[in-house]
């Protein structure tokens, strides 16, 4: 088993974009849009100074630009408001009670479903984020009224119908999951591998995220539903999911969060033949030859639903690239050392904090 308490081991991470064909692409836009969206998060003031300066280092709006780096406007802006959301949420909940994290979701969802129903006094500050603040009007530069919104209420100006119903329900599974994550701290549940990974396709957020991707799309569900394309998208949030776990690895392990991908199930899995991170790189390299197996199978229809089929694979095979080139660039998981670690991806085990 991986131990920490070995100040000179070092762990060698999987090249996890080798022949990947989706290159490295970001939003022209990235600076100006996640820096409004970023302003927009710090004036609801949701953080004490610790998070404060976690949100500033992660560089949500920069792992949007790179999700999202052909979308309007509109949607990236969209796309850098829900990243940051998906933090507050996350900053929030992170050790509360099942009880309390209940809450949270049912203020976010009530927001959701009615964006234009004022939020009660005193509410949390998720009612704000995932709706609107009351109505401030203002000028502009260019001397236009301007409304202040929130998330929802904006991403709603520009998302077609389709789209903003899907992901009221792909978000409502994603609260769900966090609440059920929740209980299973309460209850000190250790999951095993495959119950981890059921729940874990959920929590993070991967299905709201890539309806992004279709905003700006006129599909139907059953289009979306085909099981070849959900087929794809599930090997695809897998991918996202282990890309993840590896990358963040070292600093959860640092933390003792047990709840994180099971290194240790797979060395017991493999009588610790070889290391868990191989083990993980393995099943991440036989996920990236399905994706593009299943890249090839994909059905026609007629030529606009399949000019925006190919627009949203793409995104979502563009979202693995992202997930990863973000976890180098931002500072979240390697500091200041995040791509000099992309290069030679040689990591030195942190020491836990007791």
């Amino acid at each position: 088993m991986i131990s920490s308490t070995i100040p000179s081991q070092t762990i060698l991470l999987p090249d996890l974009l080798k022949d990947w064909p989706m290159k490295r692409t970001i939003h022209p836009l990235y600076e100006e849009v996640s820096s409004e969206s970023a302003d927009w998060v710090e004036t609801l003031k949701p953080f004490n100074k610790h998070h404060l300066a976690s949100f500033r280092k992660c560089k949500f709006g920069l792992l949007a630009s790179l999700a999202y780096p052909k979308c309007s406007r509109e949607h990236l802006r969209t796309g850098c408001d829900l990243m940051n959301a998906f933090f507050v949420f996350d900053e929030i909940t992170d050790n509360q009670s099942a009880e309390d994290v209940q809450k949270g979701a049912d203020i976010i969802m009530d927001a959701l479903r009615n964006p234009y129903t004022p939020r009660a006094e005193n509410e949390s500050v998720l009612g704000i984020v995932y709706q609107e603040q009351a109505p401030k009007f203002h000028l502009d530069s260019y001397s236009h009224t301007v409304l202040d919104c929130s998330f929802w209420s904006r991403a709603l100006q520009s998302s077609s119908p389709s789209s903003a119903h899907r992901f009221i329900s792909h978000f409502q599974a994603y609260v769900d999951s966090v609440v059920q994550q929740a209980a299973d701290r309460d209850s000190h549940i250790v999951r095993g591998i495959d119950e981890y990974l059921s729940l874990r396709r959920q929590t993070i957020g991967v299905f709201p995220s890539f309806d992004v991707l279709t905003m700006g799309m006129h599909l139907p569900d059953y289009i979306l539903n085909h099981l070849k394309i959900t087929a794809l998208v599930d090997i695809a949030n897998d991918m996202i999911i282990i890309s993840n776990d590896i990358c963040s690895y070292n600093v959860e392990q640092s933390k003792g969060d047990d709840e994180h991908y099971r290194m240790t199930v797979c060395f017991d899995k493999l009588n610790i033949l070889i290391s868990a991170m191989d083990y993980t790189g393995a099943k991440y390299h036989i996920l990236r030859e399905q994706y593009l197996a299943a890249l090839k199978d994909i059905p026609s229809w007629y030529p606009k639903i399949d000019e925006y089929i190919k627009e949203y694979i793409w995104g979502v095979g563009n979202w693995i690239t992202a997930s990863v080139e973000w976890s180098f660039e931002s500072g979240r998981y390697f500091g200041e050392d995040g791509m000099e670690i992309r290069e030679h991806r040689r990591i030195t085990l942190l020491p836990r904090v007791v």
